[in-house]
């Protein structure tokens, strides 16, 4: 049966994808820009997903205890209106000549920490706008679109890259912003009051993040899911810092055909999660997320496998070939799964924790990114990325077998 969901939050939906679908042209083309016009390899590649992600485990616990005292909408507007300006540098650093790695990553960790904002913010939203027997099917649909996005955002940014510059191509993520900031600007929702100072004290930011961390890491099914998501994100790590090198360089694929691969996640991600609502019913949360991580270990094989297939097929096609089944099963796993990690933490966790939650848990998995990305980029460069991909399928396969081993296995989101 499918969820009624509110008028307010098929606007929040609303931005949400469209600024989605600009977020996946511009991850595209700061690749290219780092591969094709810096030539940074693996090991720009590595830095470049550690700036990224660098914020999350500097202001995350922090984030989290503060926009857990404040209004939620205003600060999704606000990070919006950054994000845009702040994209707006790219192609004047390149317009002037002084693009360079050192400016450009100064830029992504500054978006990280905007987007970080943003989303503890959203997601936090999200649990005001649905019932909580509505979160699965929210997020499922969140998961949908932004699985749309991600298939149509790369194909429409290797077509752009075939015709324009990468650093021009990241204007279009600018007017995708803007439009999110004046839709969330309409929602008219009632959010809770602040407490009364008087009556609660004077706040204690150590207090409130020591809290947020004792209701993840205490709380037994939720402790599971967060570290065996950590795992998780270590083997997603690996990916993110070989794989545009992977196809653009090691297998010779070029920028179109690079952005066609890209999208193949986004198809898995569409099918993954129009299936997700059924399967969860038929299976639980828990049998559905252990799946997802079996399907992601054998994404990663199918993309290590892919230099002696494509070989045995027809050259660049069938390199091609191979490289989307990877990253669409890929793709799949990550649509089948994240609605239902997600629905089920918020729907046990209490409104005046759902922001220290959610970035209390992406703090530790962006953490492990920043650790292990640069790691993986220059091993990479000092051995084959080949090897890194097999040990990211590996990693894959013990996250989905430490959860199984645990009480998450039986969780049920929205009970």
């Amino acid at each position: 049966m499918s969820a009624v969901l509110p008028r307010a939050f098929r606007w929040f939906w609303a931005g949400e994808t469209v600024s989605g679908f600009g977020t996946w042209i511009t991850f595209l083309a700061l690749q290219v820009i780092v591969v094709d016009h810096l030539h940074a390899g693996t090991v720009g590649l590595g830095w470049m997903n550690a700036a990224r992600w660098l914020p999350y485990l500097l202001f995350g616990l922090v984030l989290g205890a503060l926009i857990d005292r404040v209004r939620r909408r205003p600060v999704m507007i606000a990070s919006d209106l950054f994000r845009a300006l702040l994209l707006c540098a790219i192609p004047a650093l390149w317009a002037f000549g002084v693009l360079s790695l050192g400016p450009l990553l100064l830029i992504v960790a500054l978006l990280g920490t905007a987007t970080l904002v943003n989303d503890s913010a959203s997601q936090a939203f999200v649990p005001r706008l649905v019932p909580r027997g509505g979160l699965q099917a929210a997020h499922a649909r969140i998961d949908g679109t932004d699985a749309v996005a991600q298939t149509a955002g790369p194909a429409l940014g290797g077509g752009l890259l075939a015709v324009i510059a990468a650093p021009i191509a990241v204007l279009v993520n600018v007017v995708t912003y803007l439009f999110s900031a004046l839709v969330v600007s309409r929602i008219r929702v009632e959010e809770p009051r602040l407490p009364d100072k008087e009556n609660v004290g004077k706040p204690n930011l150590r207090k409130e993040i020591a809290a947020g961390l004792k209701w993840v890491y205490s709380t037994p099914s939720l402790r599971d899911l967060a570290i065996w998501t950590h795992v998780w994100f270590t083997a997603q790590a690996i990916l993110a810092a070989v794989s545009a090198d992977y196809f653009l360089r090691v297998i010779g694929i070029d920028a179109f055909w690079f952005g066609i691969v890209m999208a193949g996640g986004g198809l898995g991600g569409i099918v993954g999660a129009l299936l997700s609502p059924r399967l969860g019913e038929w299976h639980g949360s828990g049998r559905v997320v252990i799946l997802a991580h079996l399907c992601s270990a054998a994404g990663a094989l199918i993309l290590f496998a892919a230099t002696p297939l494509a070989g045995r097929l027809h050259g660049d096609i069938g390199s091609v070939v191979v490289l989307f089944a990877g990253v669409g099963l890929h793709g799949f796993a990550i649509g089948l799964s994240n609605s239902h990690e997600m629905a089920y933490r918020q729907s046990i966790t209490p409104d005046a924790f759902q922001a220290r939650t959610n970035t209390t848990m992406r703090a530790m998995n962006r953490a492990v990114i920043v650790v292990v990305s640069p790691l993986a980029g220059m091993l990479a460069a000092v051995t084959n990325t080949q090897l890194l991909l097999v040990s990211a399928a590996i990693i894959f396969a013990l996250s989905a077998i430490g959860l199984w081993f645990s009480p998450f296995r039986t969780a049920r989101s929205g009970t």
